[in-house]
């Protein structure tokens, strides 16, 4: 009797499948750390990541950002975690997910750090994005070493904690302080697209000053409310425009521009004296950050003009610039493309996504990078960033096996 030999494609996806239930419990410990960004608290997630993969053999580099820098971002603790697999000569391909993420809010029917398994779903604040995507690099590492193949290169993970602040203090940090530079980056995404651009994200804090006075006699006071709103109307009338500004990348359609913030009063009997407004502004590929930002300035200013006693100060929080394809993304496109397309039985391409991320950091390093991991179709359709945020385990098993099929591409 013969037996067919196991191609080696075949050979990874048979470990992943094996050590499947593994994957899923290793997911789990991780959503059962909360990573809650504020407060931003995120060291104790790095020190037990760092335990678990200690377990599997991987040494995690601990990588602690000098706490002043870490206060003055409004965030508490930062440890980054690298791990470096180095096989031999040859290029570095670097796998970035990030476990910090938005407080977990109401409406939950699962526990959010509880990591429960129901209907082939794990349930979890983060799971989705992108603790899952720990699981699926680690995993596909695992399974590519499993392998016993001779290879070239080497791989890196980083595991980094500031994506929700805008990555400065994450792959920005690492980037700068010169702890890393790797040839190819695949960075947390989507399981049905291999994304190589996205939105740029510009966001503003804008304080109306007027002055309080008694509601009985208005005159005393200028109203800031009232300034605000006719910022408001003509900052939204900018949307109407953006409409008209279609993206040429696939998956990206227009320019937005979103209020997502409005504090200001002190009583319903008191004429309000400052208001502030917190937006953010989505910017296509194509569309120059310094441009984008001197024309909002200039709707606000011309908005609160001739207002009397109304004063304005207008802050930048987050400039967050579009991830732009670089030239030497190909490889990773093919490989990552042509295997999800095989696993997963169903045409999965290059893309764009409206959504921004801190993978940009390393294509302004000249590091070509695209996102893919594990990830629903839709952001909508795993809750990301609302109650019952879940992944689809067979996502995260197929993801898994499309990293790894990738991986020995690119380093055997």
């Amino acid at each position: 009797m013969t037996t067919t030999a196991k191609t080696p494609y075949e050979a990874l996806d048979a470990w992943i499948d094996t050590h499947f239930d593994e994957e899923v419990r290793f997911l789990q410990e991780l959503v059962r750390v909360p990573t809650d960004t504020p407060p931003g608290n995120n060291a104790p997630h790095a020190e037990r990541t760092a335990d678990l993969l200690q377990a599997f053999g991987f040494e995690a580099e601990k990588h602690a950002v000098p706490a002043p820098a870490v206060h003055a971002a409004g965030l508490e603790t930062i440890t980054n975690l690298v791990v470096r697999r180095k096989y031999g000569p040859g290029r570095t391909v670097a796998l970035n997910a990030h476990g910090d993420v938005v407080p977990p809010g109401e409406g939950w029917t699962h526990d959010p750090y509880g990591g429960d398994v129901e209907g082939g779903k794990l349930f979890g604040r983060a799971a989705a994005v992108s603790k899952s995507d720990f699981a699926t690099f680690t995993f596909a590492t695992r399974a590519l070493e499993a392998l016993g193949a001779t290879l070239k290169g080497g791989v890196e993970l980083y595991f980094t904690y500031d994506e929700e602040f805008g990555g400065e203090l994450g792959p920005g940090w690492l980037l700068q302080q010169g702890l890393v530079k790797p040839d190819l980056l695949i960075a947390a995404g989507f399981s049905y697209q291999v994304i190589t651009a996205h939105n740029g994200c510009l966001q503003m804090e804008v304080t109306v000053n007027g002055k309080m006075g008694h509601a009985a006699v208005p005159e005393t006071g200028v109203d800031a409310l009232q300034a605000a709103t006719r910022i408001l109307v003509a900052l939204y009338d900018q949307n109407t425009q953006y409409k008209q500004v279609k993206s040429q990348v696939k998956g990206i359609n227009h320019p937005y521009l979103n209020v997502g913030l409005i504090e200001g009063g002190t009583n319903t009997n008191v004429v309000p004296g400052k208001v502030v407004l917190k937006l953010d502004r989505r910017m296509i590929p194509e569309e120059n950050p310094a441009e984008v930002e001197a024309t909002i300035r200039k709707v606000i200013q011309d908005a609160a003009a001739g207002q009397p006693g109304i004063t304005v100060e207008i802050k930048r929080m987050l400039l967050a610039n579009a991830l732009q394809p670089l030239d030497g993304n190909r490889p990773l496109v093919d490989a990552l493309s042509r295997h999800a397309t095989n696993v997963f039985g169903e045409e999965i391409g290059a893309a764009g996504t409206p959504l921004y991320t801190d993978a940009r950091l390393f294509g302004e390093a000249g590091v070509p990078a695209v996102l893919y991991g594990c990830g629903p179709r839709t952001v909508g359709e795993s809750n990301a960033k609302r109650a019952d945020e879940h992944i689809d385990l067979e996502d995260l098993r197929r993801a898994t096996k499309v990293v790894a099929r990738a991986l020995f591409d690119l380093l055997d």
